[in-house]
């Protein structure tokens, strides 16, 4: 499980991180990161999920829900503490394999944590 100092929670800060962050697209995941500048955000990585209607049913949607919360269990520690991650499950990935969603993961957030590394 993604530890609870970890977890997005607020829709300002779902808002704010998919406005002004950026966005990597892969077949399975959207992933929209941004580094927080204000100094009120809760120290530590947040990491928050957007599981639609669209991806099935809500035992499929609570199933996708569990897998990528593990998955982004392991990339937490990789994070700079002020990373605001949203992941966004498309309908793709209620058939996807967890290491598929891992790779598609990092791979996301290696595009993304480079493009805030060279914009300092």
């Amino acid at each position: 499980m993604l530890a609870a100092r970890n977890r997005m929670r607020r829709s300002v800060e779902f808002a704010a991180t998919i406005k002004h962050g950026r966005r990597s697209a892969h077949p399975d995941l959207v992933i929209h990161a941004h580094r927080a500048g204000a100094p009120d955000s809760p120290p530590g990585p947040r990491i928050g999920l957007v599981v639609s209607k669209a991806v099935g049913t809500a035992v499929t949607r609570h199933r996708v829900s569990r897998r990528l919360r593990h998955v982004a269990r392991t990339v937490v520690d990789e994070l700079d503490p002020a990373d605001r991650v949203v992941i966004r499950a498309r309908p793709g990935c209620a058939v996807s394999s967890s290491a598929a969603l891992e790779t598609q993961l990092r791979a996301g957030l290696t595009r993304l944590t480079a493009g805030c590394r060279s914009r300092r």
